[in-house]
């Protein structure tokens, strides 16, 4: 008789399959606390009010440019146990012309490179993580939920349409899919 060996469930990933997260294109993000915790803060009539760790959140999300001449901020939001934010990978300075050429290219695929967006959010949350410890912040061991919720904007319409959800985010937090108290 032979003993039946359990294996862990299989991981399956989220990203779509066969696109290159490096190249040029536009980008919304969402990156969750640890167990959709609200370690970030509080939101008291509809203003997000950071705390210590929020930020932390706030300002490394701001530096993740400094190393990156490619890459481009756009609308975000730190909420109590997550972070919505639209990244623009590209390469042209002027950002109307750079929109138009990050949009336009959002369906190439190819493989996955050390600039990918998995690398930029990985470096985010690694250096949250390591200024947390550094000002003794108690949640500091496990402040983010593994992965992270990319979706791929295709066109104006949409990056505007999220850019307003990301802005009113913190009015509508009662509804929202994470609000936790």
């Amino acid at each position: 008789m032979s003993a039946s060996i359990s294996r862990p469930p299989q991981r399956h990933s989220i990203r779509l399959k066969g696109y290159n997260y490096s190249q040029p294109g536009a980008y919304f993000l969402t990156i969750c606390a640890y167990r959709q915790a609200p370690l970030f803060g509080k939101v008291t009539n509809g203003q997000m009010a950071l705390n210590i760790l929020g930020t932390i959140v706030f300002d490394s999300w701001l530096s993740i440019t400094e190393k990156r001449s490619n890459l481009r901020l756009d609308q975000f939001v730190v909420m109590p146990n997550h972070l919505h934010g639209i990244i623009l990978i590209g390469e042209t300075e002027q950002k109307d012309a750079y929109i138009a050429e990050c949009l336009a290219s959002t369906k190439k695929p190819g493989k996955l490179s050390s600039d990918s967006l998995g690398t930029i959010v990985g470096q985010f949350k690694g250096a949250v993580t390591k200024r947390a410890k550094t000002q003794s912040i108690p949640s500091a061991s496990r402040i983010w939920q593994r992965n992270y919720y990319e979706h791929i904007i295709r066109d104006e319409d949409s990056l505007n349409r999220i850019r307003a959800y990301v802005v009113e985010n913190p009015l509508r937090w009662a509804e929202d899919s994470l609000f936790a108290e």
